[in-house]
Parts: C-alpha cells; sequence; structure tokens
C-alpha cells in the first residue's frame, strides 16, 4: 500500500544506503560484506513549499551523516560505532530536535533522551531527562557498557555523566531561535484551548526526533535514537526513544528498527520491538511495517487527535531498508551506492485513519 504525495507537506527526512546485493538468509548473520545504514531526521512537518536554503540545510546534515556512516561502514566499522558516531552528529546539527536545536519543554528548558541498542548481544543503554550532556547518545552507551543498568534519568543520569567524564554543556547551550519561536506558538495554542499534552495544530518540526539503524559487514545490527522530546512538553516527559523496543530495537536474527513520532503511541505499542517480533514470526520487511502501524490503529488517544504521526525506518537481517508512515503526504529521501544523489519519492503508507 503506498501513499500519494502531498503537494505541500514532507513529515519525515529519511537516508538509507546499502552496500551489494543481498545473499539468502542463513540461520544466524554471516559475514558476507553486506553493510547498510538508514537515518531518519524526525516527524516534524517540512512544508516543500519552504525556502530552497532550509530545505538544503536538511537534506545536507542528512547527507553528510549518511557519508559518515557509509565511509565509517565501508572500511570495517562495527554497526555500533557507526550507530553512535551518525547520531553525535545529528545531535550536534541545530536542524534536528536532538542536541542543539532541541525542544523546549514547557517551563522553557531541555530534557534530553537517548537509546542504542547491540543487536549481537541485545545489550542496551539510555538515559532520559539529562540536561546537561552534549551528546546523550554517548551517555546511553556508557550506561549500557559501564553500568549494569538499562535506563538512567534525572539528576542520577547527570551523576552518572560526572563520573564517566562525558562532555557537558550549559543548557542554554541547546538553545535555537526558531525552536524557542515554536514554543512561543504552542503557549499560545494550548491558551486558546489546546490540550496541556500537546497541541491541536502544531507548527513545523515539533517533531524531529532523530534515529539511525546499522547493518556492518559482519552482518551485526545496531540501533540508536536521540531526541528532546515535544515542544512545550510538560516537564518530566519521557517519549518512546529512550524507551528501548518502543523507540528502537535490535536483534541481528532478524532486523532492527528506529521510530519517530508521538513517543506515548510507540510505547504502548511497543512500535519498534513489533517490527522485529513480525519479521521473527515470518513477514518480510515491508509487511512487517505495515502490521505494526495498522496495530497502532487499535489505540485511541484523545489528547493528540490531530499529531497522531508515526514514522519508522527498519532493516532486515540481510540489510534490506525501508520505511513508513502513518500520515499521508510523508516523502522519503534515499541513497544507494549506485545513485549519485538522494532521491525523493513516497514509501509506505499506513494512515491511522481511513
Amino acid at each position: 500500500m503506498s501513499c500519494r504525495l502531498a503537494p505541500r507537506a514532507a513529515r519525515c527526512l529519511l537516508l538509507f544506503a546499502a552496500g551489494c546485493a543481498a545473499g539468502p538468509s542463513p540461520d544466524a548473520p554471516v559475514q558476507d560484506g553486506r553493510w547498510a545504514i538508514a537515518i531518519h531526521g524526525g516527524a516534524g512537518t517540512i512544508d516543500r513549499g519552504s525556502p530552497k536554503a532550509e530545505l538544503d540545510g536538511y537534506r545536507d546534515a542528512l547527507g553528510m551523516a549518511l557519508a559518515e556512516g557509509r565511509l565509517r561502514l565501508a572500511r570495517g566499522d562495527a554497526a555500533l560505532d557507526v550507530c553512535e558516531a551518525v547520531v553525535r552528529m545529528l545531535e550536534d546539527d541545530p536542524h534536528f530536535n536532538a542536541g542543539k536545536g532541541a525542544a523546549f519543554d514547557e517551563q522553557g528548558h531541555h530534557t534530553l533522551d537517548a537509546s542504542i541498542m547491540d543487536g549481537t548481544t541485545l545489550a542496551c543503554g539510555a538515559v532520559a531527562g539529562v540536561r546537561t550532556v552534549r551528546h546523550p547518545i554517548t551517555l546511553a552507551r556508557r550506561v549500557m557498557t559501564d553500568t549494569p543498568h538499562v535506563l538512567l534519568m534525572g539528576d542520577g543520569a547527570e551523576d552518572f555523566a560526572t563520573a564517566a567524564g562525558v562532555e557537558r554543556v550549559p543548557n542554554e547551550w541547546f538553545d535555537t531561535e526558531p525552536r524557542r519561536r515554536m514554543l512561543e506558538e504552542v503557549l499560545r495554542e494550548r491558551a486558546r484551548g489546546g490540550t496541556a499534552a500537546a497541541p491541536r495544530a502544531p507548527t513545523a518540526a515539533v517533531y524531529g526526533t532523530v534515529g539511525c539503524v546499522v547493518r556492518d559487514k559482519n552482518g551485526r545490527l545496531a540501533a540508536a535514537t536521540s531526541t528532546g522530546g515535544l515542544t512545550g512538553k510538560r516537564f518530566g516527559r519521557v517519549g518512546d526513544s529512550p524507551i528501548v523496543g518502543a523507540g528502537n530495537y535490535a536483534d541481528n536474527r532478524h532486523g532492527a528498527a528506529a521510530c519517530t513520532g508521538r513517543g506515548e503511541m510507540a510505547i504502548r505499542a511497543a512500535t519498534a520491538y513489533s517490527i522485529v517480533r513480525y519479521m521473527r514470526d515470518g513477514l518480510g520487511l515491508d509487511d512487517a511495517l505495515r502490521r505494526a502501524m495498522l496495530d497502532l490503529r487499535d489505540l485511541v488517544d484523545p489528547f493528540a487527535e490531530r499529531v497522531n504521526v508515526m514514522n519508522t525506518v527498519a532493516m532486515d537481517r540481510d540489510g534490506n531498508v525501508s520505511a513508513i508512515s502513518t500520515a499521508e503526504g510523508t516523502f522519503y529521501v534515499y541513497q544507494t551506492l549506485e545513485m549519485r544523489e538522494p532521491v525523493e519519492q513516497p514509501r509506505l503508507c499506513v494512515p491511522l485513519k481511513d
């Protein structure tokens, strides 16, 4: 099932690249030299009528992250290392809602969430509500490698960041003027009758979470996500990005997925895990994505009537890549080794409402 490209709106930017053609799927990942990487840049609306320089900025940022990931994979870097490196780049780019350029909460501050998962061991690490960590994805990985835990939050995560020696910045370092204007618009809409959970008419890029899924030459998969959350979110709110199984999931035997959109939905449906589980149960990649999006139709969310957007990028164990959205009008940007330039075209779409 495909959806037509809307004339003015595009709610998600994705890039993915793949190496040589996939071979047969054995019972365990094989060192076949095939690599693949997929990157999403969030589920916020980007008006295709926006100035060319603005649209090019998003595409260039994703393109640089993709190029870095491709370079690392081609030289044989591990999937987990590539995921972290790519997401770190996006955390430093103010186009996205992760790290620099993160959304403001209702109090005018930034609280950041991230998680990372190793498909080889199913080890994972996550942080939620950090305020001074420049690269939350790196702290999430340190939770995975340096502690017996999976998720650290708030002051505990900040204390661990001090002990781990990761780079710190003032909370104001994450500020950008466009994000501040978004907060002002959301608060004005809320004052006019929007809900406390989410505005009824979100401005551009209310979302903007970043995510990455990778397969390296040795057949190892990894997934990572990082976000500043919803613009104007209630202080203390945590979405899907640091929740393994909701925001991302990776398992060498079956596949990997990373989600972006309204995190409460992904948490309730365990969307990232469901995609991988459907592949484990025998569905192909596209069918697994469709099934997971259809699962969201069964959910009722009275607080998010007009922002129930969920986009997902995923790959199977062989590195075949696909993406899907619940929003009519989504477009994707993708690139393979055979293409000199990224190509925009509609991908799979399963609207939440017929």
